[in-house]
């Protein structure tokens, strides 16, 4: 594959170059192209002796470079890609060789934005980076950790072997949920009695953040609604939420377009009525009401062909609660999870659950990795959305 690697003016421009190391291992033909503002932090020499051809010299070094750039690339890679990089991008200017190249380009665009929190968090970003994934462009979300100077944050541009795991899980041989739009939910939501305390359980995400890996893996384009503090896999979309309230607006808005819902957060069932404004200094008299029905939710409003999946932790008897809340929510899959069960369920590495289907149909997943888990499970969706039902 024929890679345009582009990359601007941040520190993380130093990453670029094990970025363009392992795209060449990987068998790429990798183009580096830089603006004036990233030859600040990294040298083009640097670039030209990893890369298959030497750093263009810019704009104006005869022909029409970005022409040939645009219309030869197999693949688009900015990374890192800088604030200024995104606002010029999503507002169609072309002021530079880089920028010319992504409106030259019909091949597919991945953006890795690195920045300070401050930045990243700012609504400009998030405008531009909504306007740029509105047109088909695949982002690679920031991790969290230390930044430039010092600081401490989220806006840190996603490790080399992270981003390109991401390219060939995205364009390398075409996986069974390629062009799909996933949405997975993840984590314990937590419901306050008072600014300190909270009402939650013992899920950890990690299952849910599993199945968003996997389904990032197998092609799709993959939207987690996490309300856990783990690290969420690179190259999904990620939208955090506290509260059961948080993830059913979040979960409506991200559901609206999907082909595939994986609901596999442990959404406490009920929360305070009342939430204290003040920390509470004496035991409370604690009264609680339900928390919305997400699920039942999502499955009234769900467009025609989308595949809704739900979950079930229980304790006992959880085949049989298990057959009941399937024909109770109207989901296609109902995975149960026997949390009781030695090794599976919160907090573990490894689950084993059974896939419920509507007919009868049950597979048994034995205990195993919750990547493998995540596996067994989009094998089953896959299948829904080839119309295979029994």
């Amino acid at each position: 594959m024929r890679v345009v690697l582009g990359v601007s003016g941040g520190i993380a421009a130093y990453k670029a170059v094990e970025v363009c190391r392992r795209l060449v291992d990987a068998g790429h033909h990798v183009v580096p192209v830089m603006t004036d503002a990233a030859r600040r932090f990294v040298g083009a020499a640097t670039f030209s002796a990893l890369a298959s051809e030497p750093v263009p010299d810019g704009l104006w070094e005869g022909g029409i470079p970005h022409t040939r750039l645009g219309q030869t690339a197999d693949l688009v890679v900015v990374a890192p890609a800088t604030a200024d990089l995104l606002a010029r991008y999503a507002a169609g200017m072309a002021d530079d060789l880089l920028t010319a190249t992504l409106l030259a380009t019909r091949a597919p665009v991945v953006v890795c934005p690195a920045m300070h929190t401050e930045m990243w968090e700012h609504p400009a970003v998030e405008e531009n980076l909504a306007i740029l994934r509105r047109r088909g462009v695949r982002v690679v979300e920031p991790a969290s950790g230390r930044l430039a100077g010092g600081d401490v944050g989220t806006g840190r541009m996603a490790e080399p072997r992270d981003i390109v795991a991401c390219v060939a899980a995205w364009f390398g041989a075409p996986g069974d949920l390629q062009g799909r739009r996933v949405v997975v939910s993840a984590g314990g939501t937590r419901e306050a009695i008072d600014p300190v305390r909270v009402i939650t359980n013992r899920s950890s995400g990690k299952q849910g953040h599993a199945v968003a890996e996997a389904a990032r893996d197998r092609g799709a384009e993959v939207t987690l609604v996490t309300a856990s503090v783990l690290e969420p896999p690179p190259g999904v979309r990620v939208v955090p939420v506290e509260s059961a309230a948080d993830m059913e607006e979040a979960m409506r808005a991200a559901c609206e377009h999907a082909d595939v819902v994986v609901m596999a957060a442990a959404v406490a069932d009920f929360r305070p009525k009342a939430s204290a404004e003040a920390k509470i200094h004496e035991a409370p008299d604690l009264v609680l009401e339900p928390t919305p029905d997400i699920i039942a939710g999502l499955a009234a409003r769900r467009r025609p062909g989308q595949v809704l999946v739900g979950f079930a932790a229980e304790t006992d008897d959880a085949m049989a609660r298990g057959r009941r809340k399937l024909d109770r929510k109207g989901v296609d899959l109902l995975v149960v999870n026997d949390v009781s069960a030695p090794g599976a369920g919160f907090d573990h590495d490894t689950n084993e659950v059974t896939i419920l289907e509507p007919g009868g149909r049950a597979t048994v997943v034995p205990l195993q990795s919750k990547r493998a888990v995540a596996d067994a499970i989009l094998d089953r969706v896959v299948a829904r959305l080839q119309g295979e039902s029994a």
